[in-house]
């Protein structure tokens, strides 16, 4: 695990991009940040009264780092022009009026900050819902040209073992197309882990062994997901062990260019996904690092309410690196 962030620390540093962080006075937030800076890794901007941050910093005993900036969005020197951006991006969606009103709310300042170029990422949800977190980004950022839906993957981590687990954080039941943008999006965060994308489908059944609308539906994603990426490794549907362990894909589905030796795993609901990770996260002894929030046009990511500092500082990594 250790081996896995300095290696992201290393591509970090030499990119030197500027992260956002809305929850700039909650301590866990604050202290991340600042160890942050003092890394050198990234540039942070904390969202706060000034006077407030700094107070929180010094009932902390933290040094405030020079590279570490403090903005308030009541203060701030440029928000005409960013409410005027606001009100383009919502194309009719807000007034001037109530733009000025929304962009007191940390996270939709915070996501207009790297909407407009600003910050290159933003992390927050150490005091926020998901919902509060996700929703700006989903009406500012949007997501990826062919991608209709963001989806949240867990960077599943043992030792050198890694492996992505999606989606296991936003759609509660995802049809054909959206398990196939799941499985392009999910293949595309392994690489940035430097994993090489196997992507299985998962299902009940292997290859048509039971029948039902369930399974069809994963069916129909890998069609869909093979003419969208043709030189993908990616097929379904798939029983977990038949997509894991090669003696039983040989038996199961000979044929297949997975062989057993998939590391990218896609979910037919939240359900299964969340149930998932869980487990191998819990019986396994895996690390879940996310969730990684998947096919936004820039990076947003959505920490646990219940998280620590080094949660924070991780995160933050993942973020910097989405943006490289």
């Amino acid at each position: 695990m250790s081996d896995l962030f300095t290696n992201m620390k290393d591509q970090v540093k030499s990119g030197y991009p500027t992260i956002v962080f809305p929850e700039g006075t909650d301590e866990r937030v604050l202290a991340a940040a600042n160890r942050l800076a003092e890394d050198g890794i990234l540039k942070p901007i904390v969202i706060g009264g000034e006077e407030a941050v700094k107070d929180k910093a010094s009932s902390l005993s933290l040094e405030l780092h020079s590279d570490l900036v403090i903005m308030d969005p009541a203060t701030y020197g440029e928000m005409d022009a960013l409410v005027e951006s606001f009100v383009e991006r919502r194309k009719g969606k807000a007034t001037t009026e109530q733009a000025q009103e929304i962009l007191l709310n940390v996270n939709y300042f915070g996501t207009m900050l790297v909407h407009t170029g600003k910050a290159d990422g933003l992390v927050s949800g150490a005091v926020h819902s998901t919902g509060d977190t996700v929703r700006p980004a989903l009406q500012i950022i949007k997501t990826k040209e062919g991608i209709k839906k963001t989806s949240g993957a867990f960077v599943m981590v043992k030792g050198d073992e890694k492996y992505v687990f999606a989606d296991c954080a936003i759609n509660i039941s995802p049809d054909s197309n959206d398990l196939a943008e799941i499985g392009l999006s999910s293949a595309e965060t392994a690489k940035m882990f430097g994993i090489e994308p196997k992507v299985a489908m998962l299902s009940f059944s292997t290859k048509g062994s039971a029948k039902s609308p369930e399974t069809e539906k994963v069916e129909e994603a890998t069609r869909i997901a093979k003419e969208m990426a043709p030189d993908l490794v990616i097929d379904g549907e798939f029983q977990f062990d038949a997509a894991f362990v090669p003696e039983v894909a040989q038996k199961k589905a000979p044929d297949s260019p997975l062989k057993g030796e998939a590391n990218v795993f896609v979910f037919p609901s939240l359900e299964a996904g969340n149930i998932g990770y869980k487990m191998v996260q819990r019986l396994g002894g895996y690390e879940a690092v996310g969730p990684v929030l998947q096919g936004l046009n820039k990076p947003v990511n959505d920490l646990s309410r219940g998280c620590s500092e080094e949660d924070v500082y991780k995160l933050a990594l993942i973020t910097a690196m989405q943006s490289l």
